[in-house]
């Protein structure tokens, strides 16, 4: 039996500057009255418990905390709940601690687990908790593409309720832009041929919106852009009903290239090539910063956007992500940041620009006075950087903490969208604190920034508590509340697998990030070595095998059936790394009869695979494909709509430019890319070894491009859209063709493979 623990806790932890250093930052506040915020809250947690709402009183009321950060209480008021917050975001974050530490529940990304007491629990003292920072942002320009791209108005009101549950009050708002963009610069004499040749396509929009890219994946459809328009309406309807200050996009200087017949005299730059694009899709071309049609497209931009949308005066906008500039003069790059500043403030004098980190990454660029020159370019507390991948990569400790800019503390987390079971538990932990306490710090919030989400769903609920939690934190008894939260109950075989997690893959250094680790979903070549775990490797099996052992309790759980396919997944990548070095191996000694073996159980691994991953609905090809389609008004926009959707997690280009950069595994992708693609290897291999050649990496790729992969992003087959083929029979795992007989292998190959052999074994 579970003992709720009841305790009153207040945290008035602040930054260690202090926020009236920047005065101008207290009007991204919500303009939206109590009574608003407090029926939204209400709504929120009618969609998240039903009919027992009306257990708990709500009130917003913003004299309740401290004026910068927001504040909730929880106590008990008779036979109901009560909660007391400074924001309808404030309430939901109280709610939700309430829900998991007192209802031992959790709402993901991959389901929830609320089975509510018929008596709620009571509170025997108030609960008390002021948020650390002013900030909790949410979302990266890439998010926008490699999850959201065609996500209904349902898909987004439930990331909304996700997003105020964890108290975040700033997030991206991207969508609808093209329908802004494509008023003003019609406006301006542009065509709708210009814009076709400009946008990029739907699911590739975030690297058109940055200027890396142009017209790849499309033309954009009309039907695309008006409906997008009325989405965010509804987007941005929500996030401020709920007391958040959402941050729209601004003008970069990006111009459809056009720009010179339309503007004679413009005077415009064309960028360098993007990523193994050619010029065909790159080489945008960016407006001269002292151009005076830089500071009209820009106020334009923002009027026209204000007036649409509305506004909370934030707008983010990154002219040089990953695009080096003109020069790395400092007084060319001020000149830059206040010709953009300058757009956004003609349109919006109350303007505050958002800008990425990420482009100080490039450091054979921006050395520190290139650093100072942009940041200083704009008014101290006018411009919010984002560190973005703070968590293993923090720039504020490279650079004075901006100089002088405040900022905010980001967890990146994942690239691409990817699955790797990935973490780095130990800086995560630290990180926030050393940002805060860092001499002269300007730090302002915290964010979550992932380029893709659906994923290692742990590591967000742990970064989230960062919103309200002190520095002294337990994780063995966080892992504990942890897994009874989210499947219901107390299982300690569950909770030791969890462990070998959090001290596994869930604990890179900083050296290490997410994507490109995982052998099977890269396109194969000779050269793939042993040395893509960060981490003992005989942990995460012994992980596997506690989730295993544990399904006999745990079977009825959704959550937990997701988990064991996620581990088990991971796991089976462990199995072909061993099957792929048998097939090396083979090929060096030139030897066509093992090859042939270790080539048909990497192939009968990868079917194996995808019947696993078929048995959960979060790893389903068509789901992804289908919502695309949904958003098609006719037979061309399926055809473009599919091939963006397919195109995006696989080849990511015409030609396999960022190859695998998204690479998903998922039932049906499994089956039909990943194993032909090996296949395809295996065969090649053989043959060379039959014609004593050696292997060439260039015609290899194009072959398996025209062979295997361009197909595949152009074809428009059905896949599953609902799970099919999970089976426990009380036996305590899924019964899958074949598993047991991989993690023998596993275990007998281990010496030859490289990987360390585990004596526990596979029930």
């Amino acid at each position: 039996m579970i003992t709720t623990q009841l305790f009153v806790l207040t945290l008035l932890v602040c930054s260690a500057s202090s926020y009236n250093a920047f005065p101008h930052l207290d009007n991204l506040r919500s303009k939206t009255s109590c009574n608003v915020q407090k029926s939204a809250s209400q709504d929120l947690i009618r969609r998240v418990i039903g009919g027992r709402e009306s257990e708990f009183i709500i009130n917003v009321n913003q004299s309740l905390g401290p004026r910068d950060r927001d504040t909730f209480m929880i106590r008990q008021n008779g036979d109901f709940i009560q909660i007391e917050g400074t924001s309808g975001v404030a309430v939901a974050m109280g709610f939700y601690y309430y829900l998991k530490y007192f209802c031992y529940a959790q709402k993901t990304w991959a389901g929830e687990q609320i089975r509510l007491p018929s008596i709620l629990p009571q509170i025997k003292s108030p609960v008390l908790i002021t948020r650390n920072d002013r900030f909790f942002y949410y979302g990266n320009v890439c998010t926008m593409s490699y999850s959201m791209a065609f996500w209904s108005w349902e898909r987004w009101q439930q990331e909304i309720d996700w997003m105020a549950l964890r108290g975040i009050n700033m997030p991206l708002a991207f969508i609808g832009q093209e329908a802004i963009f494509q008023r003003v610069y019609l406006r301006f004499g542009f065509t709708q041929k210009d814009l076709d040749e400009h946008f990029a396509g739907p699911a590739f929009l975030a690297w058109g919106r940055m200027g890396n890219l142009r017209k790849w994946g499309g033309p954009l459809p009309q039907m695309w852009i008006t409906m997008k328009l009325a989405l965010q309406h509804k987007i941005l309807r929500q996030m401020r009903s709920l007391g958040m200050m959402p941050v729209l996009p601004g003008f970069a200087g990006h111009v459809p290239s056009s720009v010179r017949r339309v503007f004679p005299k413009a005077n415009v730059t064309r960028l360098g090539l993007w990523s193994k694009f050619n010029s065909t899709y790159t080489g945008t071309y960016l407006l001269d910063f002292q151009d005076p049609l830089f500071s009209k497209f820009g106020s334009a931009f923002i009027k026209e956007l204000t007036n649409e949308y509305g506004s909370d005066h934030i707008y983010n906008a990154d002219t040089f992500n990953e695009m080096e500039p003109a020069s790395s003069d400092p007084a060319y790059l001020s000149t830059a940041g206040k010709a953009v500043f300058k757009g956004m403030l003609d349109g919006d004098p109350e303007a505050v620009w958002l800008m990425q980190g990420w482009l100080f990454g490039n450091s054979e660029f921006w050395g520190p006075s290139q650093i100072k020159a942009l940041l200083s370019s704009v008014p101290k507390g006018r411009m919010v950087i984002l560190d973005l991948a703070a968590e293993t990569k923090p720039f504020y400790n490279k650079t004075q903490s901006f100089y002088g800019q405040p900022f905010i503390w980001c967890m990146l987390h994942n690239f691409g969208g990817t699955m790797e079971l990935y973490g780095a538990i130990d800086l995560i932990s630290k990180g926030p604190f050393l940002g805060r306490q860092f001499p002269n710090s300007t730090m302002i919030g915290i964010g979550l920034a992932p380029e893709g989400i659906h994923q290692n769903e742990v590591i967000y609920e742990y970064m989230s508590e960062h919103a309200w939690r002190g520095q002294t934190w337990d994780l063995s008894e966080w892992v504990k509340n942890y897994t009874i939260q989210r499947y219901g109950q107390f299982n300690p075989t569950v909770i030791q697998g969890w462990n070998f997690l959090m001290r596994s893959v869930y604990n890179a250094p900083a050296t290490v990030r997410d994507h490109d680790k995982v052998m099977i979903t890269k396109r194969p070549d000779t050269r793939m070595n042993k040395d893509r775990w960060w981490y003992n490797t005989d942990d995460l099996l012994m992980a596997w095998d506690a989730f295993v052992k544990a399904s006999h309790q745990l079977e009825g759980s959704y959550l937990f059936q997701y988990d064991l396919v996620d581990v088990t997944r991971d796991c089976l990548q462990l199995v072909a790394f061993g099957y792929y070095q048998s097939i090396i191996g083979s090929y060096h000694a030139k030897a066509i009869a093992p090859m042939r073996v270790a080539g048909e159980r990497l192939s009968n691994l990868l079917t194996d695979l995808d019947k696993l991953l078929l048995t959960n609905d979060r790893f389903l090809t068509g789901k992804w494909i289908t919502q695309a389609l949904d958003w098609s008004t006719s037979a061309a926009e399926t055809k473009l709509y599919e091939m963006n959707a397919r195109n995006q997690v696989t080849l990511w280009g015409p030609n396999g430019e960022i190859h695998d950069y998204a690479s998903k595994q998922w039932s049906g992708v499994m089956k039909d890319f990943y194993k032909p693609r090996w296949n395809f290897f295996v065969d090649w291999l053989q043959q060379l070894i039959k014609n004593g050649t050696q292997f060439d990496h260039y015609i290899f790729n194009e072959h398996i491009l025209s062979a295997v992969e361009s197909p595949w992003t152009l074809s428009n087959n059905t896949y599953p859209v609902e799970p099919s083929g999970l089976q426990f029979q009380n036996k305590g795992y899924p019964v899958m063709p074949k598993l047991r007989f991989h993690r023998k292998k596993l275990r007998s190959g281990a010496k030859n493979s490289g990987l360390r052999a585990t004596s526990v074994k596979f029930r």
